[in-house]
């Protein structure tokens, strides 16, 4: 992929550690013609009296709010800008982070955002917040999950579905291997490609000639999957020793083969079927991209559009 704009999502509750902007910054090493936009958005519920009781010092104070963090992004873009990187700055104020995100995307036009997930202390653990899955839904370009910001991208990998079981358009992978390829060239990693199925578990076998037979039932599931995936890794030219084929759930499979592996980012893809069904990929997801051990990288299908926008 070309990336010539990056939009980095800034933390406001962390005066220092902002792990997508480390990452952008290496990115950035690889990509010197891009330009970054350092995004920040804040609210705090103090500062917002309501129709009733907003008053001129509260507008104040929310603009000084702004005026603070304006400061703290022209601060981070200073190493940035000294590298020879262009670096803009916003700040805003807004209670629904990803909805401001999503309206920098549509002004920014970037063609990728970069956003850290958070820790959650109790139970020690990074885990995918509501913006991340709301950014997921509805971000129209590729979207960045950063985990480990500190990790070389040694080793880059794309998940594809050759047999579009998941409802996802056969182009959608052929997108996803050119990401992972493009993106491995130009820093100079390794490429891998997966496909994780699921043969129906043997204790769920009820039809009577499955149960009779189950083992020449899943070696017929394997074929044809491995079949499929063989075609398509072939087809795109991807090394046999880089062609990982996984059997099981795939919220376990997956990031298990990614701790494995060593595999530094994961390329997944993201469907919507129409307006209406906005949860673009559901519990099994949501639970392999909160246990994924690495950066993850969200990609839609061509001519996506947010399905959260009016309609025209």
């Amino acid at each position: 992929m070309n990336i010539t704009h990056m939009l980095v999502v800034i933390d406001p509750t962390s005066e220092e550690e902002q792990p997508d902007l480390r990452r952008a910054a290496k990115l950035a090493s690889n990509f010197p013609q891009a330009r970054l936009t350092l995004f920040l958005c804040d609210y705090n519920a103090a500062l917002d009296g309501g129709i009733l009781f907003d008053t001129r010092g509260l507008e104040q104070a929310r603009e000084s709010l702004i005026s603070h963090h304006e400061e703290r992004l022209e601060k981070l873009a200073r190493p940035l800008r000294q590298a020879g990187h262009s670096v803009n700055v916003q700040a805003v104020w807004g209670k629904r982070l990803d909805r401001h995100i999503l309206r920098a995307v549509e002004e920014h036009k970037p063609d990728l955002v970069l956003k850290t997930t958070h820790h959650h202390n109790p139970i020690k653990r990074l885990l995918l917040t509501n913006t991340d899955w709301q950014l997921i839904r509805h971000c129209e370009v590729p979207l960045w999950l950063v985990k480990r910001a500190d990790e070389p991208l040694a080793d880059i990998c794309a998940s594809v579905d050759p047999l579009h079981e998941a409802d996802k358009p056969a182009a959608l992978d052929l997108k996803l291997i050119a990401a992972a390829r493009s993106l491995s060239e130009s820093v100079n990693s390794h490429m891998h490609l997966v496909h994780c199925y699921n043969p129906l578990p043997r204790t769920l076998a009820f039809d009577a000639s499955i149960v009779v037979d189950y083992d020449t039932y899943a070696s017929d599931v394997r074929k044809r999957h491995e079949e499929a995936f063989e075609e398509l890794a072939s087809s795109n030219d991807v090394a046999e020793p880089s062609r990982h084929l996984l059997s099981g759930y795939p919220e376990e499979a997956i990031p298990e083969f990614v701790e494995k592996r060593g595999i530094n980012l994961l390329i997944m893809g993201a469907v919507s079927r129409s307006r209406l069904d906005t949860a673009l990929i559901g519990h099994t997801a949501e639970r392999l991209l909160d246990d994924c051990p690495c950066d993850v990288m969200i990609i839609k299908p061509t001519g996506f559009v947010d399905p959260s926008k009016p309609a025209d």
